[in-house]
């Protein structure tokens, strides 16, 4: 991979991971306004739908966050944009839709193949 496109990419997660952990503490925060008690159970109810809501969403973010910062590691050890299964080179297509991509499309397609038929 060119240099050029290292660094398009390391800026892109950064950017990424920036904007994901500044949406993380708002929904702390978030968090935190909802924890006044309501007197109808009603409200209760939907205060606690928006939180469990809000947790997924953190949730996802978190798993996200992670994500990202592996790719940035990667990115460090040279490794990124190299597929964990076949050692081949990940297209810029699919790290340009999946930054986070560890795994060519072919690899990635075989792998979700293999769990489809492993669930039935």
């Amino acid at each position: 991979m060119k240099k050029k496109d290292i660094e398009f990419f390391r800026e892109l997660l950064t950017q990424q991971l920036d904007d994901l952990l500044r949406r993380s503490n708002d929904t702390v925060a978030q968090l935190k306004d909802q924890e006044s008690s309501y007197s109808d159970l009603i409200d209760q109810a939907s205060a606690y739908t928006d939180q469990n809501f809000l947790l997924r969403i953190k949730d996802r973010e978190s798993r996200l966050i992670n994500k990202i910062r592996s790719a940035l590691e990667r990115i460090e050890d040279g490794s990124f944009g190299i597929c964990e299964i076949c050692d081949e080179e990940i297209s810029i297509g699919r790290l340009k839709a999946r930054p986070v991509a560890t795994q060519c499309i072919e690899c990635k397609t075989k792998m979700e193949a293999l769990e489809k038929a492993a669930s039935f």
